[in-house]
């Protein structure tokens, strides 16, 4: 299902998917739900501040634990 004219196709969640994103130094982590998701990026809702999301790099933790 296509939204808002992006080019891939995206998958909306049913349910809200807690993740967290964290800095790729190890810095810094933020609490965010998943909201939908495609080949090429993610949507998120994102907890607290948006200041660190300036990074140039950072992860998408799917574990509830943040553990691999």
């Amino acid at each position: 299902m296509k939204f808002s004219g992006r080019k891939a196709v995206r998958v909306k969640m049913d349910h809200r998917r807690p993740v967290n994103l964290m800095g790729s130094d190890g810095t810094w982590r933020r609490s965010c739900v998943l909201l939908d998701v495609s080949q090429s990026g993610a949507k998120v809702e994102v907890e607290g501040t948006l200041d660190v999301l300036r990074a140039k790099e950072f992860f998408m933790l799917l574990s509830s634990t943040g553990l691999a």
